[in-house]
């Protein structure tokens, strides 16, 4: 059971409640409101004379505005007491002074003046690049400001400047404002600062964002992300063909999209990439590539173990040296894929998951016999023709087919131990071996010279007694025929 007490009648409350809340605010709106040079305020026309109008502000503040604030293009006040209005506070000496116009335009020597002692924004056009900076036109009144001050990162083209319209701020004020000195960069940077917390907030890995690039280096490009906020585009991440050149994708001033790769708060670096919004040609190569394909490419750069064939952008195949058949000098592959070169190529080998084609360079006149030649089936027993790759002092390596190489070791060439392997066998030229044997991987593969010279004298030595047994054959043959002959009848 309850207890009468546990019931509170809120309604005994709401009285001195509504009291208590109205005198407070009743007592806020009496108190003096302090105002700043350069603060946003609102309020509502209570009169209008002949040169200013009168502005209630709140509480026991009112502020005045000249008429001309309020004036449109022809002239015409288009405001009436009791509209709400907007305004600067430009001046708290000896009154509150507002301008509806300044944070837009500056039309008057006395408003520059104000916005200069404020250090409030004003808006400007840029009229022409002159030595050391720009001509800016401000209202009536002419300023200058120095290339330095145009932006926060270096101009090195001034005349993209030309004509544009900025937000600058005085801060050189002579000669009654003949003289006037802008800065658009002490407004950029005052954003960016208030932008800084923001921005390393937002910085995350994962995260898309807007930045300017403002600095090219061999290895990449640096972007301001904001508020003084830099990454790291590097030359690696900007496509997913190879780049070399990292001003051939963006230019100082570019406006790009870029996705944060990591941020490494202790060293205050941030990773970009650029290629990471673009789809991975990679997603679909399954699809596109099987072993067999002969296809076109573009051969992009040659290393000491082969030479890289772009198939497509973002996809590279390597060619390695194992492929290429030796030509009778070293390193004599590198002449038939020079980087540029656009050459045929066999695929043979494909692992997507490591993102990687072995292919064979082919001969581009003749595709299908190059690519034939390349399969060659190579087992126990079977004899090929190869090409002399190099000499060891165990024997000799020959190269059968595209990243198939085997050893004749010394005791199958056929060659006394005193004999000269290089003038028997030169590099290059071609030799008909026998498959001894091939393990597992189909890498290790032992040939022989000597067994197709048996081969050879057991075949011919067949062939003898044969030609033999035929030539007994034929000789008893036509004896026979003669006594059968011998003894038939005569006829008389």
């Amino acid at each position: 059971m309850f207890a009468d007490d546990d019931f509170v009648d809120d309604r005994d409350n709401e009285e001195p409640l509504e009291e208590e809340d109205f005198e407070q605010m009743l007592e806020a709106s009496l108190e003096p409101q302090i105002f700043t040079e350069g603060q946003m305020v609102e309020g509502t026309v209570v009169s209008i004379g002949r040169e200013v109008a009168f502005i209630d502000v709140g509480g026991k503040g009112e502020a005045t505005m000249e008429i001309e604030e309020l004036a449109d293009a022809d002239g015409d006040i288009d405001v009436q007491p009791g509209d709400i209005v907007q305004g600067v506070v430009v001046s708290t000496r000896g009154g509150l002074r507002l301008s509806h116009k300044l944070a837009r335009s500056a039309a008057t020597r006395q408003q520059l003046q104000d916005a200069y002692r404020a250090g409030l924004p004003v808006e400007g056009r840029i009229e022409k690049s002159i030595k050391g900076g720009f001509e800016v036109r401000m209202g009536g009144q002419r300023a200058f400001c120095p290339i330095s001050q145009i932006d926060t990162v270096f101009t090195s083209d001034p005349t993209i400047h030309e004509g544009q319209v900025y937000t600058f701020r005085i801060i050189e004020y002579k000669g009654e404002g003949k003289d006037l000195v802008v800065s658009r960069r002490a407004l950029l940077e005052e954003e960016e600062r208030e932008r800084a917390d923001e921005i390393r907030s937002a910085a995350v890995a994962g995260a898309v964002l807007p930045g300017r690039v403002v600095s090219i280096r061999p290895y990449g490009a640096f972007v301001d992300l904001g508020g003084g906020i830099q990454g790291l585009l590097h030359v690696s991440e900007m496509g997913w063909s190879r780049v070399s050149d990292p001003s051939t994708i963006v230019q100082p001033g570019d406006e790009i999209t870029v996705k944060v790769l990591s941020v490494d708060e202790e060293q205050g670096k941030i990773s970009l990439g650029l290629k990471q919004l673009q789809a991975d040609p990679w997603s679909s190569a399954e699809d596109t590539y099987e072993v067999g394909q002969v296809l076109k490419g573009q051969v992009t750069r040659v290393t000491e173990f082969g030479a890289f064939v772009e198939l497509e952008p973002g996809i590279e195949a390597l060619a390695h040296v194992s492929t290429f058949p030796p030509r009778g000098k070293r390193d004599a592959w590198r002449e038939t894929v020079p980087p540029g070169a656009a050459v045929a190529v066999e695929v043979l080998s494909f692992d997507s998951e490591r993102k990687r084609i072995g292919v064979a360079v082919v001969d581009e006149e003749n595709v299908s016999s190059a690519a034939r030649s390349a399969r060659v089936s190579i087992e126990p027993g079977v004899r090929v023709i190869g090409k002399v790759e190099r000499h060891e002092n165990y024997g000799v390596f020959v190269f059968l087919a595209p990243g198939r190489t085997g050893l004749v070791p010394m005791a199958e060439t056929g060659v006394e131990r005193e004999g000269d392997l290089r003038k028997t066998f030169p590099v290059g030229s071609d030799l008909e071996v026998m498959v001894l044997e091939v393990d597992d991987t189909g890498r290790r593969i032992r040939l022989s010279c000597k067994a197709v010279h048996e081969a050879d004298q057991k075949s011919e030595a067949r062939d003898y007694a044969k030609k033999q047994d035929d030539r007994k054959t034929e000789g008893f043959g036509s004896l026979a025929d003669k006594f059968r002959s011998a003894m038939k009848p005569r006829k008389d």
